[in-house]
């Protein structure tokens, strides 16, 4: 079985940050921690003028949080670990001073969908549906939720996190803003967001980053907000539903 890692590749100014995980690209702690100071990394390096963000494997992006290590929490102060880990990661695609184009060739689960909402320019396959599926597991979306809201809409957003058993369609996505672009194909996925990158690499650096803290305005409260939300997620996966529930899926 392959092992999880997170690789950055940089060839002509683009970075490409990809991660993965054998049990369907889920995100536990370390990886979650190796990504946060990859993109930082990445964002301080002037050499590279735009981040690729995407997942290894053919089928799924990202299926969200370990379950094996949140059927391991026992005690408020490491769920809410665990939980800044998306926070962190999110946080630190929100102050990379760089544009980080999603590829999401596959569907994504919960902080899988918080993820790909924080990249700057989304771009998918048509297999990438999405669901936030933490009500299911008797958490929410807490900690992703601002970023999912930021690029869905509170109605968007609301939707999916109550019907959290069903997966949303790549144009569905594509329609509520957070995919730019959906296509046929993983390899017209792959095409065009490399083409794309190498464009942005011709513009101004400094226009860039100019632009991005535009686009980001709003949320410099984000690192205390999602603190806050990862406290709540934290607490309520020590709550007896679920406990329960996360058996079920060991």
């Amino acid at each position: 079985m392959l092992k999880p890692y997170v690789k950055t590749t940089t060839n002509k100014g683009v970075a490409t940050i990809e991660f993965f995980h054998p049990a369907h690209n889920s995100l536990p702690g370390n990886i979650l921690a190796d990504l946060a100071n990859s993109i930082t990394k990445a964002g301080e390096d002037d050499e590279i003028k735009v981040i690729i963000f995407k997942s290894g494997g053919d089928r799924t992006f990202c299926a969200g949080a370990s379950f094996e290590e949140l059927i391991n929490i026992n005690d408020a102060a490491t769920g809410k670990v665990f939980f800044s880990g998306f926070a962190n990661v999110i946080n630190a695609m929100r102050k990379c001073p760089k544009f980080i184009i999603g590829r999401i060739q596959g569907k994504t689960v919960g902080g899988g969908v918080g993820i790909a909402s924080a990249t700057d320019y989304c771009m998918a396959s048509k297999f990438a549906s999405i669901k936030l599926s933490e009500l299911n597991v008797g958490i929410g979306p807490f900690v992703v939720g601002p970023a999912v809201e930021r690029k869905l809409g509170v109605s968007g957003m609301s939707q999916i996190a109550i019907d959290a058993n069903t997966f949303y369609s790549a144009e569905w996505a594509k329609q509520k803003g957070l995919y730019a672009q959906v296509f046929e194909t993983v390899e017209e996925l792959d095409n065009e967001v490399q083409k794309f990158a190498e464009n942005l690499c011709n513009y101004n650096p400094e226009a860039m980053k100019e632009m991005k803290k535009v686009i980001w305005n709003g949320t410099e409260d984000w690192d205390q907000l999602l603190a806050e939300r990862a406290e709540i997620s934290g607490r309520l996966v020590l709550s007896d539903f679920t406990k329960e529930t996360l058996k079920k899926f060991k």
